[in-house]
């Protein structure tokens, strides 16, 4: 009895889980025209759930998710054993209630759901580990990803615990800090001349020449599967309620897919009734997602924006970011590369939390929203913080005033004190 299928999001054609599938054969062609690929394979289970309106229960609902939980939600993961996943604590990372921002009046409650706290500091953890653990159970000892560098050290982290390789493609203008982890958890890094694309497309070559297991963001479907168990743990986290508004960073549209996907298992299977309202936010020197949702031809405009992991020319998962921001009624909106920079800053300062300008570009949508839009009095607003600050130092360099050294002396240190106020 087979577990789950693969259901192409284009054409709505199944797939036996048996056979390693990336994109939908009958769907996916050669990409000569710097357009999205179409194909992109959604996992589908067996849910076993409550019928809608009139028969759901919390308290059932709760119990249910419980049950799921207690098993490490295998059942609504595309791997057969727990066990297979890596031994590095994936996941379970805090959500902080932030009651107070200088500078910015609150009326709703905002939280924080800090991914930087994953084994590689960030958020696409949770799909590598989901990948490795497949792989695993696949019997592939070899697993290669293109990266921007985010993608890449997380593959190479999780490879290095589970004692399997791990090739890296990345562009060379990828930041020193996420080769460095990369290079430091053993993996072969391979920069390439040329853009992420280009590395993309060289690593499913590879893949095929090769046998290896490819990884890749809006390529393999197992990276939504493991990205989607952050919405398991909000609606926990949370007191199994759902959160009015969830503000992802967006790139090529997988993260936000992944969040959607998450709910949407839970509402399949009885537990929520509805889905909450995702915010894709996009920087506005790469808003190639959701500057053409609603087009009725796909137009690509070369990135220029500071935040390297959301930065994208093709957004691979935009079929399907579409649909699900079509369905649920999605939002979306744009922020500007200084107003990045300065929500770093603000929530570095006001909640010790330091995230990359990508992660910090959903906590600058809220603040945009908050500015622009009328939110509910009391409402629950989740801003998903996706990566470590440490991991991209260049970009804010320019906001860092580094001070000289003092002679070691009380007047010294009084008179700087004194001076800096």
């Amino acid at each position: 009895m087979q577990k789950f299928t693969f259901e192409c999001s284009t054409c709505g054609k199944n797939y036996h889980e048996s056979e390693v599938r990336y994109l939908c054969p009958e769907c996916n062609e050669i990409n000569t025209s710097y357009l999205p690929p179409k194909g992109v394979l959604k996992t589908i289970y067996g849910y076993r759930k409550n019928q809608f309106p009139g028969s759901y229960s919390l308290s059932e609902s709760v119990m249910q998710f419980k049950e799921l939980k207690k098993f490490q939600y295998i059942d609504i993961l595309p791997i057969n054993n727990a066990s297979s996943l890596p031994k590095l604590k994936v996941g379970e990372t805090p959500l902080y209630l932030i009651e107070q921002i200088v500078g910015v009046k609150l009326s709703v409650n905002l939280y924080f759901k800090d991914d930087s706290q994953n084994p590689t500091y960030s958020f696409k953890d949770r799909a590598s580990a989901l990948v490795s653990a497949y792989a695993k159970e696949k019997g592939f000892d070899t697993i290669v990803a293109a990266s921007t560098g985010n993608a890449g050290s997380s593959l190479a982290g999780i490879c290095a615990s589970q004692s399997q390789n791990a090739i890296i493609l990345v562009p060379e203008s990828a930041p020193l800090a996420k080769l460095t982890q990369i290079i430091m958890y053993g993996a072969k890094l391979i920069p390439v001349k040329g853009t992420y694309d280009d590395a993309f497309d060289l690593s499913v070559q590879a893949s095929a020449q090769f046998g290896w297991y490819n990884r890749n963001t809006a390529f393999n479907p197992l990276t939504i599967e493991g990205k989607k168990t952050v919405s398991f743990e909000l609606f926990e986290q949370l007191g199994y309620k759902l959160p009015n508004r969830i503000f992802v960073p967006t790139g090529d549209g997988v993260i936000l897919s992944g969040v959607y996907k998450g709910f949407e298992d839970l509402l399949k299977y009885g537990i929520i009734d509805k889905i909450p309202i995702v915010v894709a936010v996009q920087s506005s020197g790469s808003d190639n997602l959701v500057r053409n949702i609603s087009n009725p031809e796909f137009q690509s405009i070369k990135s220029d924006t500071l935040a390297d992991s959301i930065s994208v020319d093709i957004p691979r998962n935009f079929y399907m970011a579409q649909q699900y921001l079509q369905i649920y009624n999605g939002e979306m909106l744009t922020v500007t590369d200084e107003e990045i920079l300065s929500a770093s800053a603000q929530l570095s300062k006001n909640t010790g939390l330091f995230a990359e300008p990508a992660s910090a570009a959903a906590f600058a949508g809220f603040l945009s929203y908050n500015r622009h839009h009328k939110l509910e009095e009391n409402s629950v607003n989740v801003v998903l913080l996706t990566g470590s600050g440490l991991k991209d130092l260049k970009s804010v360099t320019q906001m860092i005033n580094m001070p000289k050294s003092i002679e070691p002396t009380l007047e010294n240190l009084g008179k700087r004190i004194k001076d800096n106020h």
